[in-house]
């Protein structure tokens, strides 16, 4: 890990970011944290069930040559409906504007280098906001991308204005050279009465390993509405730490999709902070793995203010060797009274091999609030099975068709049909489901 920490010090003293304010004081902080922390190990009661040191005690590199990415190695991955959607892309974490096509007009989208939206009309929406995910990621991992936050892009959805084409995000790395490390940061702004599609989506080119450290913040003002996509299907050199932290900052709504369907080593941490009272959000996972893949999910629903609803539901298909991780907490503050507030995780093994370990947790601080939780963990229902066997449908046949239905659920509630159909037709393909 010595390596590790060589590479990322030896990269913030040559870059010497010239700045002040909110960047300058986050990436100075975060630089120190990092140095202090490190990478977390088993012994952080966080990271009990992820050995991310192992995956980042490997030969990484910072510098590659994002100039060797083209604009056919883009178009080769592009996803369905990119014809009508804005498509940002990152390259080793930096945006590259010369790749990206953005077909809205600066009345409904506004995008930056974080640099700049940090000491011009935007800056108090930085100060206030970058880099409030510390608070719920005190560790090293979160400090060492705070530490080159300055790279970050800012995104700002108009108020008044729901932006006609979707936001497409492709993050990718090259690692056809040499392993490389990428640490993608944004933070985005979503004005009064706005509404935005995002879809975000990593690749790694190339057969050397790859690791993205990434942190989304994402601020989402009164009336406002957002809906959040997020696919992961890589190979199994491609591991990724990827934190997405949305503050309702005033009554909105947020709907968040994560699939994960292949890749190394994967922490999902999603946070979402109800600041407003009244505000709604929905969480939605499905992670359909297997051979050696590890996926780590970890929510956070923080209930600040009274009268708010959160609904979560995640689900897992685990096959082989592959291991599932749900952690999903819910604070329902003091003053967060009249707080309805829903959590639930259900676990399909389909291996002897395969392992989950799953932790609902609640810690309730008001006394008028209705909350559960709850978690299954268990094959699939023999009874269904033996339903459709008896009506001429071949074992196979059914065990896909369950399993499809099983899925089913999450993949509904993607509203972007060409997002939803391609992700409904890679779930299928995987379970050997025909329609």
């Amino acid at each position: 890990m010595s390596e590790l920490k060589e590479l990322i010090q030896n990269k913030y003293n040559n870059e010497a970011f010239d700045g002040n304010g909110s960047l300058q004081s986050l990436s100075q902080k975060g630089m120190q944290l990092f140095n202090e922390q490190g990478i977390p190990t088993v012994k952080h009661e966080e990271w009990k069930y992820t050995r991310i040191a192992n995956v980042l005690n490997k030969d990484f590199s910072y510098a590659v040559n994002a100039t060797a990415v083209t604009k056919a190695d883009v178009d080769a991955v592009r996803l369905p409906g990119n014809e009508a959607a804005n498509e940002l892309v990152f390259i080793n974490g930096i945006y590259h504007a010369e790749l990206s096509s953005v077909r809205s007009s600066a009345d409904e989208l506004v995008i930056l280098p974080l640099s700049e939206a940090a000491k011009g009309e935007y800056k108090s929406v930085v100060d206030a906001n970058l880099g409030h995910s510390a608070t719920y990621h005190p560790d090293g991992i979160n400090a060492m991308n705070n530490a080159f936050a300055y790279q970050g892009l800012f995104i700002a959805v108009k108020k008044n204005k729901a932006v006609e084409h979707p936001l497409y995000c492709y993050y990718i790395n090259d690692a056809r050279s040499s392993s490389v490390l990428s640490q993608p940061r944004t933070l985005i702004h979503v004005g009064v009465n706005a509404e935005v599609f995002l879809v975000e989506e990593e690749i790694t080119i190339g057969s050397s390993d790859s690791f993205t450290n990434r942190v989304s913040e994402i601020v989402v003002e009164e009336n406002a509405n957002v809906h959040i996509y997020k696919i992961q299907n890589e190979d199994s050199h491609s591991s990724c730490v990827k934190t997405t932290h949305v503050r309702q900052v005033g009554v909105s709504k947020v709907n968040s999709v994560t699939l994960t369907l292949n890749g190394g080593t994967i922490r999902n941490n999603l946070n979402f902070i109800l600041e407003a009272p009244g505000c709604e959000s929905h969480m939605y996972g499905l992670y359909c793995v297997k051979g050696e893949t590890h996926v780590d999910n970890h929510t956070i629903v923080d209930n600040v203010m009274p009268n708010s609803f959160s609904n979560e539901l995640y689900k897992g298909i685990i096959d082989e060797n592959a291991t599932g991780v749900f952690n999903g907490k819910i604070f329902v503050r003091q003053d967060a009274q009249k707080t309805n507030a829903y959590q639930s995780n259900k676990n399909v093994l389909l291996s002897d091999t395969a392992n989950v370990n799953t932790k609902p947790q609640l810690e309730i601080f008001a006394d008028d609030v209705k909350c559960s939780h709850g978690c299954t963990v268990g094959r699939l229902d023999e009874e269904a099975l033996f339903y459709l066997r008896a009506r001429g449908v071949g074992e196979k046949a059914a065990k896909a068709l369950l399993l499809h239905a099983f899925a089913g659920e999450i993949l509904d509630k993607i509203e972007l049909e060409p997002i939803r159909k391609y992700a409904d037709a890679i779930i299928a393909e995987r379970l050997g489901f025909e329609f």
